[in-house]
């Protein structure tokens, strides 16, 4: 027990020290730099420094200071902690390692690009640690613990806009909109294929008359099997067949077309799936080994 324990604590640190520093990099070499604010309270730490030249490190940990007393009683004792530790591994990178490190000054389109992704590689590690770099976070949580009907989604979407904003009558340019945008939606990329891993795939459902053609098509078409289930029509009482069958994204096409050109009255649904584990997919044993 207390060597599992050790291991947590190293792995929980180790994913601090290499997050802070991929956080670090996106916010000061990048982001800094290129003169654009993308969302958060790191955004507007970015506005301050570039307005008051404030540290951006101990600008974000005072930001935080307020959301920290409203939320502290709802996100729990253990998420602020971790997160709190978080923030002072952040704030050391970027008070004080990085303003001794080059810094970019190449494309500002470039520069958005990657501040998202290193920012996004930062975040994810601290997520998947049950931790965070603080700010928005703890409003999200907040809202979404007070108003659980509200999407986590749009909250965050709309909170991020407001403070990308922000920057145009501060920079000068609408570019910086543009480009916080553009960092923004990386960072959401990157959060999305590291945490929910890079197998995110297709899930479709097709209700029709004819499922054991449209299966052998499936499999012989891409190699995929199908699973059926036996069905009825709540209105039409009638038999149907249900299928299941998940596949790759560009595969998805290839299914809908195989339903439709067997079957043209056939229902056919696509949903997008996070990961897929099983026979011709990831091995669940091997994922897991990885966690």
């Amino acid at each position: 027990m207390k060597t599992a324990q050790a291991k947590n604590i190293a792995l929980d640190l180790l994913c601090d020290i290499i997050g802070s520093f991929s956080y670090s990099a996106g916010i000061y070499t990048f982001a800094k730099t290129a003169s654009f604010a993308m969302g958060g309270l790191s955004g507007l730490a970015l506005i301050v420094n570039y307005l008051w030249g404030f540290p951006i490190g101990i600008t974000t940990m005072v930001l935080n200071i307020p959301l920290i007393l409203l939320s502290y009683r709802i996100v729990g004792r253990l998420f602020l902690l971790k997160t709190l530790k978080t923030m002072c591994f952040c704030t050391v990178f970027l008070d004080i390692i990085f303003p001794h490190l080059p810094a970019y000054s190449g494309s500002q389109f470039m520069a958005a690009l990657y501040s998202g992704i290193f920012v996004g590689i930062g975040l994810a590690l601290f997520y998947m640690r049950g931790s965070s770099s603080g700010g928005i976070d703890f409003l999200v949580m907040s809202v979404k613990t007070l108003r659980p009907h509200l999407s986590i989604g749009i909250v965050t979407m709309i909170i991020d806009l407001v403070i990308i904003l922000l920057g145009w009558p501060v920079f000068g340019n609408v570019d910086s909109v543009l480009y916080g945008l553009i960092a923004t939606i990386s960072t959401s990329l990157v959060i999305d294929k590291i945490m929910y891993g890079m197998d995110a795939g297709a899930l479709i459902l097709i209700v029709t008359d004819f499922g054991e053609e449209i299966a052998q098509h499936i499999g012989e078409l891409i190699g995929r099997g199908s699973t059926a289930l036996q069905a009825r029509g709540s209105y039409t009482k009638q038999e149907k067949t249900v299928l299941i069958c998940a596949c790759s994204k560009s595969q998805a096409y290839l299914v809908r077309r195989v339903a439709q050109e067997i079957d043209k009255t056939s229902f056919v649904m696509v949903t997008e799936t996070s990961e897929v584990f099983g026979e011709g997919f990831s091995e669940y044993q091997a994922h897991q080994k990885t966690q």
